[in-house]
């Protein structure tokens, strides 16, 4: 019954992914129609892009003081559904102001959402016993493709915002809540006598010094994952001349390599170890990235964006498994406080990369986001082995917190 538990609650925890990547690909790919609808100019674009990692990371540090009092799995039951109102209310508005709003609730939302989803991810793989972090973030960019495939289809018919967001909405939000159902957490916890929970073994305090290259590693990464997500679609276009149908593509085909190589990550890990999958990875990202900026056409651009997804996708989920094995007592904090560095990268990714592409240009500005991912290599061995009985001595957490 207990690995029956523990099988529904990773498809569940899988399908949320899934819905995340659908959501985001809708946003992303379609910014420069947003930017349209709304008369946004291209100085206060960043601006916009901005806004919302900010206040995503608000709304992660706000989610790890929430988890002290309630389940992680609470919080992403009610968080996805505001993520998937908020989109809509992204293609549903007229207004500047408008869209601001849902952009800021999009923001705070999808800050509670993603630090959530991976607290639950980690604490199933330590219940499993094995890497399985790679195979939820599959399912994220498996909703990306979908979600950009949705783009595509709304670009190519010059579909409204709102005519491309709804039918995914409808689909996507009951889906969530029923999927909703069967979420599991994978290590024992405990209420104390103020009502707060503690996980098993807790007492362990997360020390900044220990987790901040890893830290570093997830903005870095992320500054190389923004540059796709929000530059993608701008650069094909206005640098490489492709069409408005096309430029939605490469973060299509980002997805499905990011797809493909997390797919298979999880094996990997297991027969070479993090720290050498981590290395490839920044490796041929980094390659990626100079194939982009050296590209005399879109179909040139559309490999580097390729290799750019097969060597990004494996950092990520490898950076939260990281933490939880670093801090075994702790993960939920360690969790939330590295997700906030998630959305630095995002922050500073975004704005640098506009603001060299205007002041030099787009070519040379894909050069900084190649020499950061490069920088993980200093710090790949924070990835290291598991340690021994998951951390420290402390013994295996037993799955019984499946209510």
């Amino acid at each position: 019954m207990k690995d029956a538990r523990l099988r529904h609650g990773r498809a569940s925890l899988a399908l949320s992914f899934f819905v995340q990547g659908v959501t985001f690909a809708l946003l992303v790919t379609r910014i420069p129609a947003i930017q349209d609808r709304y008369g946004i100019s291209d100085g206060l674009l960043p601006v916009f892009l901005a806004a919302v990692p900010i206040l995503a990371g608000v709304g992660s540090v706000v989610t790890e003081k929430v988890v002290a009092r309630v389940r992680p799995r609470v919080v992403l039951r009610w968080a996805q559904p505001v993520v998937l109102l908020a989109l809509l209310g992204v293609g549903a508005g007229s207004e500047l102001w408008q869209v601001a709003v849902a952009l800021g609730v999009f923001g705070l939302s999808v800050g509670a959402l993603d630090a959530s989803m991976n607290m639950m991810g980690v604490s199933l793989q330590r219940a499993y016993g094995r890497s399985i972090m790679l195979g939820f973030h599959a399912a994220y960019s498996l909703g990306g493709i979908a979600g950009a495939s949705l783009a595509w289809a709304g670009a190519h018919w010059d579909l409204t915002l709102l005519v491309s967001y709804l039918p995914a909405v409808v689909v996507l939000l009951p889906a969530a809540l029923i999927g909703s159902r069967w979420y599991v957490e994978g290590v024992e916890t405990k209420t104390d006598a103020d009502g707060q929970r503690e996980e098993v073994s807790s007492g362990v305090s997360v020390s900044f010094k220990l987790l901040m290259p890893l830290c570093l590693v997830m903005s870095f990464a992320y500054i190389g994952d923004s540059t796709v997500s929000n530059w993608s679609a701008k650069y094909l276009q206005d640098v490489l001349g492709s069409s408005e149908q096309l430029s939605t593509v490469p973060y299509n085909v980002y997805m499905v390599t990011t797809l493909l190589g997390r797919a298979v990550g999880d094996f990997g890990v297991r027969r070479f170890g993090a720290v050498t999958v981590v290395r490839f990875g920044s490796v041929l990202a980094a390659a990626g990235f100079g194939v982009v900026a050296v590209a005399s056409g879109a179909w040139i651009g559309m490999l580097g964006f390729t290799m750019l997804g097969l060597g990004l996708c494996v950092i990520v989920p490898q950076t939260f498994a990281a933490a939880g094995r670093m801090f075994p007592g702790a993960s939920d904090t360690a969790i939330a406080r590295l997700n906030v560095f998630n959305y630095v990268g995002f922050l500073v990714g975004s704005p640098l990369v506009g603001a060299l592409g205007d002041a030099w240009s787009y070519r040379g500005a894909m050069l900084v986001p190649m020499v950061l991912v490069l920088a993980t290599l200093v710090y790949a061995k924070s990835f290291g082995p598991e340690p021994a009985r998951y951390g420290g001595g402390h013994e295996r957490p037993r799955t019984v917190d499946v209510g």
